[in-house]
């Protein structure tokens, strides 16, 4: 768990690496969740900053099961963009929605599946075997940890993020 990471940020690089409507995104979407039965992790460009990486945040992206997909859905139905649906690609599968909280674009993803190399589709993605906790502005956030982010960017074929995750992995 990473304690301080703000402030730590602040010192490293001197500068303030997440916007501060998405600090605001990030309580209100917290502040619902806390106590909430809702099994969730925080995802990309985000859970990969909060881990401590530096590179620009264009949205937030939550990572779910699929019921727990639909429940988010109706906890912040107010906010809804994209109602959440069944959405196949070339390469993903899952129960997908958008909302925008704060003019924070937040995309929901339930039950993500990867179409494999090896022409299947792999088992939807178990969140809290990757899950890691990281603190931030008093917010005990779950993220996906960078190794398995790093191994899905390659199953997806996204070597350059891949890549960078795996020279900051190094450099820790």
């Amino acid at each position: 768990m990473r304690n301080g990471l703000r402030d730590r940020l602040k010192q490293m690089y001197n500068i303030e690496l997440i916007d501060p409507q998405y600090v605001n995104t990030l309580h209100i979407i917290y502040s619902r969740l806390e106590d909430k039965e809702i099994q969730w992790v925080i995802t990309g460009s985000m859970g990969m900053v909060l881990h401590g990486m530096d590179l620009d945040i264009h949205d937030i992206d939550i990572q779910t099961d699929e019921q727990d997909a639909y429940k988010f859905e109706k906890l912040f139905s107010e906010y809804i963009v994209t109602p959440v649906y069944y959405w196949v690609s070339e390469r993903i599968r899952s129960h997908f929605g958008s909302l925008n909280i704060g003019n924070v674009n937040v995309e929901i993803m339930g039950g993500m599946q990867k179409f494999l190399p090896d022409q299947v589709w792999e088992d939807p993605v178990n969140i809290q075997q990757y899950r890691e906790w990281v603190t931030f502005e008093g917010m005990n956030l779950p993220v996906l940890s960078l190794d398995y982010e790093h191994q899905a960017y390659l199953a997806l074929g996204r070597h350059e993020k891949a890549e960078k995750i795996r020279r900051w992995l190094a450099n820790q």
